[in-house]
This record gives C-alpha cells, structure tokens and sequence, in this order.
C-alpha cells in the first residue's frame, strides 16, 4: 500500500499540464527545514510537483520519487517563503487629492509588475505580498494581494479566490497622515472618525436598497463604485488593512469596527504596547513596523521594539511588514531577528514573517508554512534566519525558482549597487555610464 506522501504525489502529478510549474517533481534534500508548521527538521527532505507541496520530513521518512530533479542543500536552512502584509512594491497608487474617502480606486490599476522594487523583494525572500495605496486619505482604496512569480503584467502576480475574484483588502487610515484640513479632508480626529462613520452607514443604506429591490432592476440603486466596495467590507468579503499608529486612534479604529462589524488588522500599532488587553479582546490581528532609528512623525514618538513581545503575550495575532520603501524588503527576516532582541519568542517571530501574516490576509490554507497541498514557496538559506551572517540564497514560488544569489543580475538587486533599483538599466548596457567614466578617471584612463 503506498504511503500518504506517494498518494499525494501521484494526484498532483496529474495535475502538471494544467499548471504553470515544473514537469517533474523536485526534491530538496540536506537542509535543516524550518517548517513553521512543526519542529525544524535537521537533516530534512523537501519534495514539491504541479508547483505545490506533495511531502516534507526527515530523510528517513521521505520516499524521493523516481525521475526527480534532486538538489542537494545539504549544510543550508530551508524555510517557507515570506509574507509581507503591507508594502509598496510595484510603485501602485490609490485615491487622489480630491477627497478623504476613495474605495473604489484600486492598486490593479496603477502597479508596475516590472518594477525593480519587486525584484528585489524576491532578493529579500518575499513570495506573497499585500501592496497598499498610500496612507494620506480616511479610505484610500483597493489592495491586492500578490504572488511574486516572474511577470510581464500584473495579471501574472495576481492571486485568485475561489470566485475567481482577485485577493485583497481595503485600504484605510488614521491619525495625523488624513488630516490636512482642505477638499474635505478632515482637521481633527473626531471629524475623521465622523467621516468614515458616514460611509459605512451610507454603506448599510445602499445594502438595505438592494435588498428591498429584491432583484427587480427598476428598483435597484444606481451602481455606485464605492459602495459596493464598501458593502463588500461589511459583507465580511474583504478585510480592513487599517494604519494607525496612537493608542488613542487604535481604540478609534476598534470602535468603528465594532459598531459596523467588519474585520479588521491594525497596522504599524505604534502604541499597541498601550492598549494590548484592548486589542486582544477585540481580536483584532496586528501587522506591525519594526524601526530600528528614531525619527519620523511625531505619533511614532513613543513606539517600542518591544510592542510584538507584549501583543504575542496578550493574546494577539502578530506579523511583520516592511511599508516598503520604508523598510527595505530585501532586510525582511531582520525584523525578526529584532523583535526577538526585544522579548518575542523566535517561533512567534517566524511565524510572524510567515503563517501569522497568511492568516492576516486569509491566505493561510495556501501559503505561510511547508505542508503538503500547500503552494511551493519556500527560500534556501546560507544560515539561521535570525542571524545577521545569514543570506537568502535562493527564492522559489509554486515551484519555481524566481531568484538565485549566484546569477550576476539577482546578485545585482540582492546587494545594491549601480543598477539595483533603477528599471531602466539594462536599457543603458550599451552607453558609457558615469561610474565608468569616473573609474576611468581615477585610473588615468586605463580599464
């Protein structure tokens, strides 16, 4: 009788030709796996087929199926793939300066799937990504989450739901980045609070028109782009990704979640360490910052490396992100590394880059953790994530490799440097640049 992982193989196997992944199955052998799912395994085995997960274990356990393409990862550390639940990659925008409350804008419309920010967030072992509009508006429109394959579009990034649907959430925000005072911006907390309380029962009016409609189309409402997004929020089909960095404005954003019902994550939580019992009992998870340098805005004065420690052990539902550009995708696993430094325990604080933040975006029974039927996301590191020596080697999604520190171009992005970064380089290989110029002129002219 064949055991589990041979049955699960055979089934994925037979799904190759309809999938965007390899032909045959691939077997990672050697490394210490950090499964997040379980206790890392010393001498583990990794074996992936169709672009998902068919086994993983130690090597004793672990059938290595006939045909496979083997690599030997014997001395690295293996680890599934890194989840961002806020960044800015791919350079997508949302509302405008028109007004305070935009749901119906969406990042699908403004992102750039060949931009260098996400090369390099593949560098930094990111597969799946939240990318947010901006935090300047009350409501500032439609995220999207994504999966960091290799792209000409962004229809190739996006991720799916069952309906066919693409995933994300709904931007929204508080605090001082919203209140500017002009073009119906609000000038205070309270009229901020006032505003978004308006919209959500504009929100629960159009859903009662609808309703009483009861399909019939001279009956129905006008189609009005907003409140269907926001009808969605209260329909619990889309999550609130909401910025808020004082604990005054965390209990604001907890109250409104709580008199309209929808779900929500707090973002940044400056001060979450303030209010950590409040935050717990409303269970609301929190993608959190970790900045290591004093500065920014004045809210910020106050936050704390260790605000994951005290949220993990009050209960509440942490992970990391980058807000990237702010904190560079490529230095991922330092935040971490850091919030370890500062009380968290290292199985929250991997989770935290990883399963924590797949459920943040209810993407947890695709990604966030090796276990077979999972998507194959995982990345091959020099040494233990938390260390500062070591270096993401290889990135993989679905079963194909998206980033290799040993090619001369992802080294390029992983390392900085002239060219990293800038989208339009390899339209310049064929002219001088000025650091060959400047080169040449320390050197006396002489290459």
């Amino acid at each position: 009788m064949l055991n589990r992982p041979l049955l699960c193989l055979a089934a994925l196997l037979g799904l190759t030709a309809t999938v965007n992944a390899q032909e045959k199955p691939q077997v990672f052998t050697g490394a210490q796996i950090i499964p997040i799912s379980g206790a890392p395994i010393a001498h583990g085995v990794l074996v992936v087929a169709g672009g998902k997960i068919v086994a993983v274990g130690a090597a004793d356990k672990i059938a290595i199926p006939a045909g496979a393409e083997i690599h030997d990862v014997t001395g690295k550390v293996l680890m599934p793939g890194l989840v961002d639940s806020h960044s800015h990659v791919g350079s997508g925008s949302g509302g405008d300066g028109s007004g305070p409350i935009q749901p119906e804008t969406r990042v699908l419309d403004s992102l750039d799937a060949r931009n260098a920010s996400i090369q390099k967030a593949r560098a930094g072992g990111i597969t799946t990504v939240n990318v947010m509009p901006g935090s300047g508006h009350l409501i500032s429109g439609q995220t999207l989450y994504l999966k960091l394959r290799e792209a000409r579009t962004v229809d190739d990034l996006l991720i799916k739901l069952p309906d066919g649907t693409n995933a994300g959430g709904l931007k929204m925000a508080n605090g001082t980045n919203s209140m500017r005072g002009a073009n119906g911006f609000p000038g205070t907390r309270a009229k901020s609070a006032a505003l978004v309380r308006a919209e959500y029962i504009k929100a629960q009016e159009y859903l009662d028109k609808i309703k009483r409609a009861n399909g019939d189309a001279e009956k129905l409402p006008p189609r009005d782009l907003a409140l269907e997004e926001m009808s969605d929020v209260l329909a619990g089909q889309r999550i609130v990704q909401n910025h808020t960095h004082r604990h005054d404005d965390i209990l604001t954003v907890l109250r409104l979640a709580q008199e309209f019902g929808f779900k929500v994550v707090l973002h940044h939580v400056s001060e979450g360490w303030r209010v950590a019992p409040e935050i717990a009992a409303a269970h609301a998870p929190c993608s959190v910052i970790m900045i290591d340098s004093p500065g920014g805005k004045l809210e910020t004065k106050d936050a704390d490396w260790r605000t994951p420690a005290i949220l993990e052990q009050a209960g509440v539902l942490v992970g990391f992100h980058t807000d990237d550009p702010i904190c560079d995708s490529r230095r991922f696993l330092r935040s971490a590394a850091l919030a370890v430094r500062a009380g968290m325990t290292r199985q929250g604080a991997l989770a935290a880059v990883t399963i924590a933040n797949a459920k943040i975006l209810g993407l947890d029974a695709r990604v966030g953790s090796l276990e077979p039927g999972k998507d194959a996301d995982f990345i091959v590191l020099s040494a233990d994530p938390l260390s500062v020596y070591a270096h993401i080697e290889q990135t993989w999604v679905e079963g194909t490799k998206v980033f290799d520190l040993s090619r001369p171009a992802d080294h390029l992005y992983a390392v900085g440097g002239a060219g990293a970064g800038d989208s339009r380089h390899a339209q310049l290989c064929c002219f001088t640049s000025a650091w060959d110029l400047i080169a040449n002129a320390n050197h006396g002219g002489e290459q």
